[in-house]
């Protein structure tokens, strides 16, 4: 049996307790200053706002926010890693895309997201579209990153064997790419959700995106904060999923540290 190890403790608690502090600072503010709930509600005032709303009416919000989130990850994902492995393997389309990539994530996604509602109309599309839009370039750039981080010297030696080009992505330049991969994954799930909530700013009937603006434009500011931590939630766990995805399948990808 270890002996207890009190730094030990109070690394794996800090942050946990620095929450419980922040949590206490800013309701002892609110009651202190006696500060009204459209200006900056109390955590307390948030708790009894979300638990009056109900479980039926936030999981729809949390759903629709979701489902739009995981399809726009997921296409960022499924169009990304070829567009990277394009850009790798011909230096002419390196030249004439990667422009392109850049000035698309260049363009501020909020100004051309209602003329993406308007072109795509109404319902999953133009949301999933949006969210992918925000999400796939940090999978691109990575991904090439890592799929050029290969030694030279084994795709020389894989060439001397007679190795297909496939074979070298796939056996070769692919593993190399895993940490850089997943780097970048983990960005981009933070972005689809940022995505998702922009997209239904635009145009959406439900979604935690659509609920933060009606419960504002309504004055209702504990209702939005609640929507807010939600998101945040949502954000982290899907952040530590895909780490426990890379943990579960790529053991070998991951520093010696976090094995």
């Amino acid at each position: 049996m270890s002996a207890f190890n009190p730094r030990q403790a109070a690394e794996r608690f800090a942050p946990w307790l620095a929450l419980v502090a922040l949590l206490l600072l800013w309701e002892g503010a609110c009651r202190l200053f006696e500060l009204p709930d459209f200006v900056l509600p109390s955590p307390s005032a948030i708790a009894q706002a979300a638990w009056q709303l109900g479980i039926g009416v936030w999981s729809e919000h949390i759903w629709a926010t979701l489902r739009v989130t995981l399809l726009g990850y997921a296409l960022s994902i499924l169009i990304g890693i070829p567009l990277a492995i394009v850009l790798t393997s011909s230096k002419l389309l390196s030249r004439t895309l990667y422009p392109l990539l850049v000035i698309v994530q260049s363009t501020p996604i909020v100004a051309v997201a209602p003329i993406i509602v308007v072109v795509m109309g109404a319902g999953d599309l133009p949301r999933v579209f949006i969210t992918f839009l925000i999400a796939f370039f940090p999978i691109v750039v990575s991904c090439v990153t890592g799929l050029l981080a290969t030694p030279e010297e084994l795709i020389e030696l894989s060439r001397s064997l007679g190795a297909s080009r496939t074979r070298e992505y796939r056996n070769i330049r692919l593993p190399y790419a895993i940490p850089h991969l997943f780097a970048a994954l983990r960005i981009s799930i933070t972005l689809a959700v940022i995505g998702a909530v922009v997209a239904e700013f635009v145009a959406a009937e439900k979604g935690l995106g659509y609920f933060i603006n009606f419960a504002t434009s309504m004055f209702q500011v504990p209702q939005a904060f609640a929507a807010l931590l939600l998101l945040v939630v949502i954000s982290l766990t899907l952040f530590h999923l895909v780490g426990l995805t890379q943990k579960l399948l790529f053991p070998w990808s991951l520093p010696k540290a976090q094995h």
